[in-house]
This record gives C-alpha cells, structure tokens and sequence, in this order.
C-alpha cells in the first residue's frame, strides 16, 4: 500500500460526534505491489480508453450513416453514448489511484459518484429491455416493424429510460445525505459504493440496508424478467424460421447478446439483488470490474463492431477521412 501527502485522512469537529469525515480514502487493491498497481494503471487506461473510442465511433457512425439509422442502431447509439459516462464514473478515479496514489475523495465527490453509478446503470437496465423489445419486434413481427417502431415511439423509450433511472435514484441523494461518518474514512473498494458507504456510517443503517436491497432487486430483476421474456419469445419465433442458415444467424446474434447480458446482471445479482451486508468488500471490488469495467468494454463489439453494415460504414469512413487527409 502507497499514500500520498495528500491521502492524510481530514476531519473538522461535528457538533455530535467530536469529529465528522470530510472525504474518504478509497483502498481498493492497495495491498498490491507498487508496481504491480501501475501495470494494473496502465492495462485499465488502455481499457478506458479503447471503450470510450469505440462507443464514440458506433456514436459517430450511427449519426453519420444513412445506413444505420433504425430504431436498432439508434438503441445501440444511445446504449454506447451511456457506456463512455457510465464507465467514466470509476474508471477515471480508478486509473488514478493506481498510477498516482492519489486516493482520497471528497464526500461531495464520492455522494455524486454513487448517484451516477446507480442512476446510470438503471438507465441501462431499462435500455437493455428497450433494445430486446426491438429486437422481438424485428424477428417475431418483420411486417409490422415499421408501423411499431416508429420514431416518435424510439424517442419516447430512450428519454423514458434516461428520465427513470436519473428519477428512480434520486432517493440515493436524499439517504446519503441523512449519513453521518465520524470514524475510519477508508473505503475498501475503488468507488463509492453502497456496501462500503453504509458499512462506515456511524448513523444507523439497517433500514437503508432494506430498503437500498429491495429498491436494486426490483430494478434489477424485473429488467432481468423482462429482457429474458423478450429473448424467449424471439427463440421460439427462431425456432420456427424455415431457412437454417436465418436460424444460425439468429442464434449467433441472440448468443453473443445473451454473453454481455450474463455478465452485467450476474455480477450486479451478487452484489445488489443479494443483501450487500453479507457479500465481503474484496470480493465486491473484484467482482464489480465486471460491470464497470469489462461489460463496458465489450459492448461496442458485441452489437455493433462485429456487424457487416456497421463495418462496411466503418471502412468507408476511414477511406473517406483518408483521402481527405493524403489527396
């Protein structure tokens, strides 16, 4: 472990309880070794920085291509547009903690990161019930795609999904608010999340315990339940296609989505649906990568990157930035 001067922990006197923390020192994976910390600084900069380029090109070809602009490919835009922020909440902070050892964060900071984490992934979880539907629609109902999935109707279900999850979870402010923390300031995790929070409260938390678990395993199971309703509903339509080869497509397809959806909702199922109270801190922060991390990461290749439309857009793009640049 390696702290900074600035890591010192800070208190002012609080009325109630002699001293009140006024930011956290963020632990995760300190007790590696130095250098290893700054390889692991490295390989999650390049990560990041390979996520935030891809989803921005899927962004850049989804605006700039006639091609791509369907109800799909707007979902996967929007859906990409979420993932540079969503894995911008921690992965910047994380990045600078392992190369720098600059750990501390101040609780206005770590409150606000906690928000957009929540708020961000509910969001996700409603789009990826949106981007099934579509897809259901697309496969079960091919000659009423077009009167369904109109583009007032994509509108309406993309601002819904922002408007839920940014409103859902704003009661995440009103609890965090209602905390006091007036012992250890260290967070043994690499963001701000719940478990960790709670767990350094001196304030009574065994009510927000109950309520912060149901409230994440309504969202994230009914997304679940629903997402897999749509899924079942396109293998039967699959099932019936009289081409084998639209079948294989198909499964292929269904396959590589039902991959990323395993890993977004398995890991958040062990952290958030099961009571946070009893999952260990290491094994939170361990398996959170999953979700902050890699799921981000793997997303603009498993819906758009490895699509022959997506890809013939792509190449045109580079040959035309190309010529534009060496005439």
């Amino acid at each position: 472990m390696f702290l900074s001067w600035h890591d010192e922990p800070k208190f002012n006197m609080g009325p109630e309880n002699g001293t009140a923390v006024t930011e956290f020192i963020l632990e995760g994976f300190s007790g590696l070794d130095q250098r290893l910390q700054l390889l692991l600084s490295l390989f999650f900069l390049l990560i990041y920085l390979t996520t935030v380029m891809g989803n921005a090109t899927i962004i850049f070809l989804v605006y700039a291509d006639h091609r791509l602009q369907t109800p799909m490919y707007f979902f996967i835009g929007n859906l990409a547009f979420l993932e540079i922020w969503f894995t911008s909440s921690t992965s910047i902070k994380l990045v600078v903690i392992l190369g720098s050892g600059r750990r501390t964060i101040s609780l206005s900071s770590c409150f606000a990161q906690s928000y957009f984490y929540f708020a961000l992934g509910c969001t996700e979880f409603v789009l990826l019930v949106v981007m099934s539907f579509d897809r259901y629609v697309a496969i079960c109902q091919p000659l009423r795609y077009a009167a369904i999935m109109k583009p007032q109707l994509c509108i309406h279900l993309v601002v819904a999904a922002w408007v839920t999850g940014f409103t859902l979870f704003s009661y995440r402010l009103v609890i965090l608010s209602q905390l006091t923390f007036c012992g250890s300031n260290k967070i043994h995790h690499f963001f701000c999340d719940n478990s960790p929070l709670f767990k350094l409260s001196c304030s009574d938390t065994s009510l927000l315990w109950k309520i912060d678990s149901v409230f994440l395993s309504f969202v994230i199971l009914g997304s679940l339940c629903l997402t897999l309703a749509f899924y079942m509903c396109i293998l039967f339509c699959i099932l019936h296609l009289p081409a084998a080869s639209g079948r294989k497509k198909a499964f292929t397809t269904c396959s590589s989505h039902l991959t990323t959806l395993a890993i977004v909702y398995g890991s958040c199922i062990v952290l958030y649906a099961c009571p946070s109270e009893y999952v260990s801190l290491e094994t939170n922060s361990i398996v959170a990568l999953l979700n902050t991390v890699l799921y981000p990461f793997l997303n603009p290749f498993i819906y758009s990157l490895r699509n022959k439309t997506v890809i013939l857009a792509l190449n045109e793009a580079i040959a035309h930035i190309t010529t534009q640049l060496f005439p």
